[in-house]
């Protein structure tokens, strides 16, 4: 059975939460054999596999056959739907709609929303009709034009006491965890001593219950990762090893062997 929002909140303080990203049904598989505990379909495909420059493209229908693909090869992870840029925000019917797609079509488990003042509602009604959410602040992508870029937040104290107060409010409306996106630790840890949900961080410390990564940055995947990511293997260069690897032998005639071959001794002539 799937990892459940009460086996997360559960796991805060007590055990560290994992989470990382995916984007297909192979990696997925990978990723659960692994007991991660969440699986976050992000956005970030846009950039890791769609070939976008950011997140902004991303529509509803890319994250809805993503997130379904995942699903089909996850058995015990929790699998979030990351809802794209204006799936959400506009028009709240809309927005309970494709967050309702994501679990009744795309058989996901929960989505999260880039959160503001403008979710706090949302997030209670979401709530309401049984779609669990996990609310996401600090840096958030989908704001870059109006952020200037990706840059640390909540850097004084009064940016810090807002995202504090919006870290309440959500945990009020009923959201189920919270991603804190490249923060200072230190107010990363004060916001998790003041909520009882479980914290993600992202770039955000030590303190949160939980930490998440983006798959392709720690595979070694990535053009160019954050300095709060780690790379924990270069897959990138066995793919190359491979691919290359693969294009030697053909052109050597290595490949195919005997081994590859087979013939039908029935068949003399057919031409």
């Amino acid at each position: 059975m799937a990892t459940t929002v009460q086996d997360l909140a559960a796991m805060a303080g007590e055990e560290p939460i994992t989470m990382l990203t995916a984007y297909d049904a192979p990696t997925a598989a990978i990723v659960d054999e692994a007991d991660v505990d969440v699986i976050l379909v992000g956005d970030s495909m846009g950039n890791a596999v769609l070939g976008y420059d950011s997140t902004l493209p991303v529509t509803v229908d890319e994250m809805q056959s993503r997130t379904a693909a995942v699903a089909r090869a996850t058995e015990d992870a929790m699998v979030v739907a990351d809802m794209p840029f204006l799936s959400y925000g506009v028009d709240e019917a809309d927005a309970i709609e494709h967050c309702g797609t994501m679990l009744k079509e795309a058989d996901a488990n929960a989505v999260k929303l880039e959160s503001g003042p403008h979710t706090v509602e949302l997030t209670q009604r979401l709530v309401e009709l049984g779609i669990p959410v996990m609310a996401h602040l600090g840096l958030t992508p989908q704001r870059v034009n109006q952020l200037g870029g990706y840059f640390r937040q909540g850097t004084d104290e009064e940016s810090a006491s807002e995202m504090l107060e919006l870290a309440k409010a959500h945990e009020e409306a009923g959201a189920f965890s919270l991603v804190l996106e490249h923060v200072p630790a230190n107010v990363a840890s004060q916001i998790t001593d003041a909520i009882d949900i479980p914290t993600i961080g992202i770039g955000a410390g030590p303190d949160t219950d939980g930490q998440v990564l983006v798959l392709n940055d720690i595979m070694g995947l990535s053009d160019r990762s954050p300095y709060f990511s780690e790379q924990f293997a270069d897959v990138k260069s066995e793919m190359e090893r491979a691919i290359t690897g693969f294009r030697d032998a053909v052109e050597s005639g290595e490949f195919p062997a005997e081994a590859h071959s087979y013939s039908e001794d029935e068949i003399d002539d057919i031409y």
